[in-house]
């Protein structure tokens, strides 16, 4: 394991920083929009600018840490990478990781984390224990698994308060992670083995720890099947002159460190590094090892978008208007090939990510839905995410290729995240998303309306 102990801060700092957070918000005007004043963002979707955020500046860290009860209480602005540099020293880490360092605890809980391991664990928010949340009301609330805050916290993305605090179960992990890429020439093979290894947890006698792949054409496509190892030996590295991605193609089996495994997406961020020049190895050579990251890959998209550079230079080449389809989805596994089928039709884009996912049945989700993000316990999906442009001729209407993927994938039985740009009618989304229920829980913690409301920050883009 990393001989680190990332960002520790103690009880006395945590209160400090909740302290800064509460001046922040009571010094915000009643009409001013209530938002975090982070430094990076993993959301997708446009919004109009903030003139101050509340100071989360004493919010970034790691608490305490119990090896004995496998627990931690960690700041809400606290990112994976920092609290998984404090749990690995103890051979122990959060039971669901999202694949990009900058995510943070707060944030993969107020929307939607997913990693290899939930088709085990379920999702980030079906581990917490108890978090406290800064409510409208600008007070910090202590809330648990089956009170209602709490139960509407997930998938509500600041609408009904932000996390300050969150006490969340750990679980062992060993030193390495052995891998086997399991190639299968149709979606329809890969989804049956993905229901076989969800019920068996095991893939030809062999256990599987995580489960995660990559969908390159519709006769390749590959499960990544991960094993917690002791056994010392040698580990590959990716995060120098060799990709990860293109080495489920490469090799049958790997092996990498805990820390580089749960890492291992996001030196190239997937594979959109690519459109920076990455996959050339001339250009891999001349940019810093420090700079292959997600964060600063997203800095460099958001100041393309704001700009509109992309869309200025296919302007004056005659090059048709582009649309961005940046998404995750979850579709049933039995219509995982239905899916990626019409996928192939209407958009045409590849590789996609294949991420299989359960509600998680244990101590804090006990396998029960979550009101604003309803997934039917017992149910197994497939998370398929796809992050590109697709050309749509100038005289396209807005966000066509988005708005038919919601409803392709509600005619499957699935779902949408929301951490990217959205087209529903309010009707249709308050039936998806608990509308109803999610604005009587906000009326109650929030009486004064300070907080953005959900639909207006997912599909308003406010």
């Amino acid at each position: 394991m990393p001989g680190v102990t990332g960002n520790v801060v103690g009880a006395h700092e945590h209160q400090e920083g909740v302290e800064r957070l509460l001046r922040s918000f009571s010094l915000l005007p009643v009409d001013a929009p209530v938002r975090l004043a982070k430094a990076t963002t993993n959301l997708f979707r446009p919004r109009a600018a903030a003139a101050s955020g509340l100071d989360v500046s004493g919010l970034t860290g790691v608490v305490s840490i119990d090896p004995v009860a496998r627990t931690a209480d960690v700041q809400g602005v606290c990112t994976y990478a920092d609290l998984v540099d404090a749990t690995l020293p103890h051979g122990l880490a959060p039971l669901v990781v999202p694949q990009l360092r900058t995510i943070t605890l707060g944030g993969a809980v107020a929307g939607l984390g997913i990693e290899s391991t939930s088709f085990r664990h379920g999702l980030p928010h079906e581990s917490v224990l108890e978090m406290d949340v800064l409510t409208g009301a600008g007070e910090i609330v202590t809330t648990r698994p089956g009170e209602e805050l709490f139960d509407a916290f997930p998938n509500s993305y600041g609408s009904l308060g932000y996390a300050t605090r969150l006490r969340i179960e750990l679980t062992e992990v060993a030193p390495y992670v052995a891998l086997r890429h399991q190639r299968f020439s149709s979606a329809g093979l890969l989804a049956a083995a993905v229901a076989r290894i969800c019920e068996r947890g095991s893939w030809k006698g062999e256990r599987v720890d995580a489960m995660d792949g990559v969908a390159f054409t519709p006769g390749e496509l590959y499960l990544t099947l991960a094993r917690w190892t002791d056994e010392p030996g040698p580990t590959s590295d990716y995060t120098g002159d060799r990709i990860f991605y293109r080495s489920l193609q490469e090799r049958a089996t790997d092996r990498l460190t805990t820390h580089d495994y749960l890492w291992r997406w996001d030196t190239d961020w997937f594979w959109c590094s690519g459109a920076f020049g990455l996959d050339d190895p001339r250009v891999r050579r001349l940019w810093p090892r420090r700079w292959r990251r997600s964060d600063v890959y997203s800095r460099l998209v958001g100041l393309e978008r704001r700009y509109g550079v992309v869309d200025r230079l296919d302007a004056r080449a005659g090059r048709p208007r582009r649309e961005r389809v940046i998404q995750d989805v979850e579709v049933p596994v039995g219509r995982l090939a239905d899916f990626l089928t019409w996928f192939d039709a209407e958009v045409g884009m590849r590789p996609v990510w294949l991420c299989p996912l359960r509600l998680r049945a244990g101590t804090a989700g006990d396998g029960r839905p979550w009101p604003t993000y309803p997934l039917e316990p017992g149910t197994t999906y497939v998370n398929v995410g796809f992050w590109g442009t697709v050309g749509v001729g100038d005289g396209a209407e807005d966000g066509p290729l988005n708005r038919a993927i919601e409803t392709r994938v509600h005619e499957l039985g699935g779902h949408k995240s929301l951490y990217s740009e959205a087209y529903y009618d309010r009707e249709t989304f308050d039936a998806l998303y608990a509308g109803d229920h999610l604005a009587a829980v906000k009326r109650r913690h929030d009486p004064q309306d300070r907080l953005t409301s959900l639909y207006d920050k997912a599909v308003r883009r406010r």
